[in-house]
């Protein structure tokens, strides 16, 4: 298999790395397009390195696409002029629908997919979906590769990817935000930033493991937690009063919007 990856940030060089790792392609096979030479040192030993979309490009089974949304009308000129008729095209860009994709780069085989940030370390999880064109051959090895990074999940319907990049996609912030407000209260409240950073790190460890492996709900292991009259009770009291399942609830929100009008 040969494959390309225009666009290596964070994303793409997860996929290189686990690519590589795994050994899916070997790095005579691996193709990666940046626009800053300066990271060529970094990304060489998993394949060949260019700063633009060559020749080469055409020779790959799958190409992704790992741009910001942003910068895809750039390049989408010249990798239409690159595509052959029955490679696939994996785009990662949040908001750019199969159909613009389709448009854009005249080209049929495509797919979206939404990671995230755990990618990078192999514990993600990406939903996708795929346009009709494809057959069974190529999706099974769309999600052979996906799976490399962590988990994926086919979605019927794409509309599903937008709501998706708002939980899963931008999900790992909200996480990280809440870690690091837990942090700075400890520190606040007297506790060494070493021990209050071990404390909430492990804690938030042990939850989802507790979580993932228990046969209860969320809101059953919140209540085993939570005893009457107790320091729980007491700091959900405040949750409550400054409503944050809604502050969150309208942030995810938030984001899906967003997701859709990058894509406009």
């Amino acid at each position: 298999m040969k494959i390309s990856i225009i666009g290596c940030g964070n994303m793409g060089t997860a996929y290189a790395r686990s690519f590589r790792k795994y050994g899916l392609v070997q790095a005579e096979d691996l193709c990666m397009v940046i626009r800053n030479p300066e990271r060529r040192s970094q990304l060489e030993r998993f394949g060949q390195v260019l700063t633009s979309i060559g020749p080469e490009v055409q020779a790959s089974d799958l190409v992704i696409i790992g741009v910001k949304p942003q910068d895809f009308a750039s390049i989408a000129p010249a990798l239409a002029t690159r595509l052959s008729p029955d490679q696939v095209v994996l785009s990662i860009m949040a908001g750019i629908t199969l159909a613009h994709l389709k448009e854009a780069l005249g080209h049929a085989n495509v797919v979206r997919a939404m990671p995230n940030a755990p990618a990078q370390i192999g514990m993600g999880i990406t939903a996708y979906a795929t346009g009709a064109e494809l057959n069974m051959r190529q999706t099974l090895m769309v999600e052979q590769l996906l799976n490399c990074t962590g988990r994926a999940i086919h979605l019927g319907d794409e509309a599903l990817l937008d709501p998706v990049t708002a939980l899963s996609g931008s999900g790992p912030a909200y996480f990280f935000e809440i870690v690091r407000t837990m942090i700075e209260k400890g520190i606040e409240l007297g506790l060494p930033a070493h021990v209050s950073s071990a404390l909430v790190k492990q804690t938030m460890l042990g939850s989802f493991h507790l979580m993932e492996h228990a046969d209860r709900s969320p809101e059953e292991l919140i209540k085993a937690v939570m005893s009457k009259g107790g320091t729980t009770e007491a700091a959900f009291r405040v949750m409550q009063e400054e409503d944050l399942a809604g502050t969150l609830g309208r942030a995810i929100g938030a984001a899906s919007v967003r997701a859709g009008e990058l894509g406009r």
